[in-house]
């Protein structure tokens, strides 16, 4: 099943994945992330049985949150916090 999914942090060897909206948290081994991957990166991940078949990075999907995220800080340094 492909689904979406956000790095959220590693710890040692492991990459902490959010799947999904309801950000689900599932521990993957490092090396099966696609090479690149950080935190914050959005993933387009293929699972079975909470295990990666296959991942790849959504750069659009990264691109927009990212976006959004400094979108939403510009608003609030010019103090404009009714959004």
């Amino acid at each position: 099943m492909l689904e979406k999914a956000v790095i959220d942090r590693f710890e040692e060897g492991w990459a902490v994945l959010l799947v999904g909206d309801e950000e689900r948290r599932i521990d993957v081994p490092r090396k099966d992330l696609p090479r690149g991957a950080r935190e914050g990166h959005w993933l387009r991940v293929e699972l079975c049985c909470d295990q990666i078949v296959g991942a790849e990075i959504d750069e659009q999907e990264t691109r927009r949150v990212r976006e959004r995220i400094s979108d939403k800080l510009e608003r609030l340094r010019r103090g404009d916090h009714r959004r």
